[in-house]
């Protein structure tokens, strides 16, 4: 395979996982939605006031906890201007001959083997570019795991205390008071908390409130509590008896997720040691030996 054909198929690989990787957050966002609006569809709300009334850019920058007025903007003008960075970062790599000293690098590797590595030369200083380009997306997305990481910390330990706290004979409005006045930190689970306490002073409408603070969150784990607490609001059944059994399910899932990482992780030990420690091994004993026989392969060639 030459090397523009195996170019070619490298970019179309590339592009296919980004596809892949598109479409299984789009079907994950989806049912996480699914799953908030499906006991009753949501109430309409004043567009100055829903923050899902903004583009796809803004409410993933909401979720991933940028809520400022000016995000959207800051972030647009940042990645322009990381995008002209990137272009002239590449463009001073061509300029600078650096290209074309690793093509000849990489073409004096014997036996032909050098071919192999002449697109991942040609794509270094748009690979480059793409990175500089891609910081701000990276960033958000950072972002946004940590802060769904964080939530799903926290959220046992509130549904504990919660539920503790109801069965003690607390309403929902006074255990929740008390867990927030109990948090010394602010965290992400907290301040979302605290926009659901606010709402409800707000005098909104609770099973809205609820609403309103699962698509803020969006997060699965989260949106299956949620749902719990507006079902029993609609039924009029006790509040602590679904939130202990929310906690408990919570806790059996956290205990079973462990158990699954844990059998997991010698399958995961297995790719870094062929990747990484193989290779080396394999370079450092067959090295020398390949690099006889090749000498003496091409010595016969060209004896021919």
């Amino acid at each position: 395979m030459n090397s523009p054909l195996l170019l070619i198929v490298l970019l179309w690989s590339v592009l296919a996982y980004a596809m892949w990787i598109a479409f299984r957050a789009s079907m994950s966002r989806r049912k996480v939605l699914e799953r908030i609006n499906a006991l009753e569809p949501p109430p309409e709300e004043p567009a100055s006031d829903n923050f899902l009334s903004g583009g796809r850019l803004a409410r993933w920058l909401f979720l991933a906890g940028f809520r400022e007025t000016g995000a959207t903007r800051t972030f647009i003008v940042t990645s322009v201007v990381l995008l002209v960075a990137g272009l002239l970062v590449a463009y001073l790599l061509q300029a600078s001959g650096l290209t074309e000293a690793g093509l000849r690098l990489t073409s004096r590797i014997p036996g032909g083997m050098g071919d192999l590595g002449l697109p991942f030369v040609y794509l270094a200083p748009w690979v480059t570019a793409a990175v500089v380009a891609g910081l701000p997306w990276l960033a958000v997305h950072s972002a946004r795991e940590r802060r769904k990481q964080s939530i799903g910390q926290d959220l046992p330990l509130a549904l504990e205390l919660l539920a503790t706290l109801s069965e003690a004979g607390l309403s929902f409005d006074q255990a929740l008071a008390h867990v927030l006045d109990s948090q010394t930190e602010v965290r992400p689970l907290a301040e979302e908390l605290r926009g659901l306490q606010a709402d409800i002073l707000a005098s909104r409408p609770r099973i809205e409130c609820f609403r309103r603070l699962a698509r803020r969150v969006q997060l699965a784990s989260f949106s299956v509590f949620i749902s719990a607490v507006v079902q029993a609001e609609q039924i009029g059944a006790g509040v602590a008896v679904v939130l202990r059994r929310q906690a408990d399910d919570l806790r059996q899932r956290r205990r079973e997720e462990a158990m699954a990482l844990a059998m997991a992780l010698p399958v995961k030990r297995l790719f870094p040691m062929v990747i990484c420690f193989m290779p080396g091994i394999f370079l450092v004993t067959l090295g020398p030996a390949i690099h006889e026989f090749l000498k003496f392969a091409q010595g016969f060639l060209d004896s021919r």
